[in-house]
């Protein structure tokens, strides 16, 4: 019998995620402050982040513990399939195994939820109530609200205005978590007037969406913000895919010559890849080659140069270097609304 599906068991789930932070051979450029161009600090933060997600975000610890409560969450779905690709080797003639790592089994469908619950959780350590995010195709946005709704959370949720209304059914899902979803640019934040006033039938952006996001929660004592890639800590929650598909290829007995996947911001894609690309950097594995794959709509790593920028458009978040088409870019209206950020997560650009 030829085997197809590959899966741990759920005892051997990770436990702990792994952050690059503490293997890169030179350190992240710092984040800046907006308002002084200086490097930021934990105090910066504390506006928008628990303290805990803004201790990971600047953490040299290589492992990093999952608590228990994220971890009883995460069995509901987790651990997560590797698939072999047979029929498409075969359709495709070739010689090479093709494998996947499949995260649509959690209950919004996507991988969103292995930060989600995480930074849900500890916002809600914190003693925080209420979270405002953004999301492109929805699939953030459903991630959070289902995270809210596991620890009594008010979600409410910026969504690029052009998925808003191609994708009406990821509404309905943030709205069954109890989620509070509305297409952005909207009226409710400055950043939102702002662009309708200057494009009324203008159709959104993640930037955009950021920016009203980040700027609502800065305005309520009892809110705060959460980001559903780019950033480091994001990145670290994302790592149990690839810390997943790396113990399961060790029963198997393989090892992948070739890493590609899909990015937007980069959390998928880096939560796939930054476990095997340690063994790169240790020089266990030198040939491993690791392959991004970007829309030609939105060419953030092939068209973008890399410097400091903004994560949004109207400038209310720290400045991170990275590839970037500009903060004021807005894509086109492709149907991969997760594909459409102007930015990188600065990981991926290192």
């Amino acid at each position: 019998m030829k085997r197809v599906k590959f899966v741990l068991d759920e005892k051997q789930m990770p436990t702990s995620w792994y952050n690059i932070l503490a293997d890169l051979p030179e350190p992240l450029p710092p984040p800046l402050h907006p308002a002084t161009g200086k490097p930021i600090g934990p105090d910066d933060l504390a506006p928008l982040f628990p303290m805990a997600l803004i201790e990971q975000e600047m953490s040299a610890e290589r492992y990093i513990e999952i608590p228990e409560e994220v971890q009883d969450i995460y069995r509901i779905w987790r651990p997560t399939t590797l698939y072999r690709a047979r029929r498409l080797e075969k359709a495709l003639d070739t010689p090479a195994k093709i494998y996947y790592k499949y995260e649509g089994t959690s209950p919004p469908g996507s991988h969103k939820p292995n930060t989600a619950v995480a930074q849900a959780y500890y916002n809600k350590k914190e003693g925080i109530n209420r979270i405002t995010t953004e999301t492109g195709a929805g699939q953030w946005g459903s991630a959070l609200s289902f995270a809210g709704a596991c620890f009594g959370l008010e979600i409410k949720v910026y969504m690029v205005k052009i998925s808003y209304m191609q994708k009406p059914y990821r509404r309905i899902m943030m709205e069954t978590w109890g989620g509070n979803c509305i297409p952005s640019p909207s009226p409710d934040t400055q950043a939102g007037r702002d662009m309708l006033a200057k494009d009324p039938d203008c159709p959104g952006s993640l930037g955009l969406a950021i920016s009203e996001a980040v700027e609502e929660a800065v305005g309520r004592d009892d809110t705060h913000y959460s980001l559903g890639s780019v950033l480091n800590h994001v990145l670290l929650h994302q790592t149990i895919i690839g810390l997943e598909a790396k113990k399961i290829m060790e029963q198997i007995d393989e090892y992948p010559d070739i890493i590609i996947g899909c990015v937007g911001g980069g959390s998928n894609f880096a939560g796939l890849f930054l476990p095997f690309v340690k063994d790169k950097i240790e020089g266990l594995k030198p040939n491993l080659r690791i392959i991004n794959v970007e829309p030609a709509s939105c060419p953030t790593l092939t068209r973008g140069p890399y410097g400091y920028d903004y994560g949004d458009v109207a400038g209310l978040t720290p400045l991170l270097k990275m590839y970037t088409l500009g903060h004021g870019f807005i894509p086109p209206p492709v149907h991969a609304g997760g594909l459409r950020y102007h930015g990188m997560a600065p990981i991926i650009c290192h």
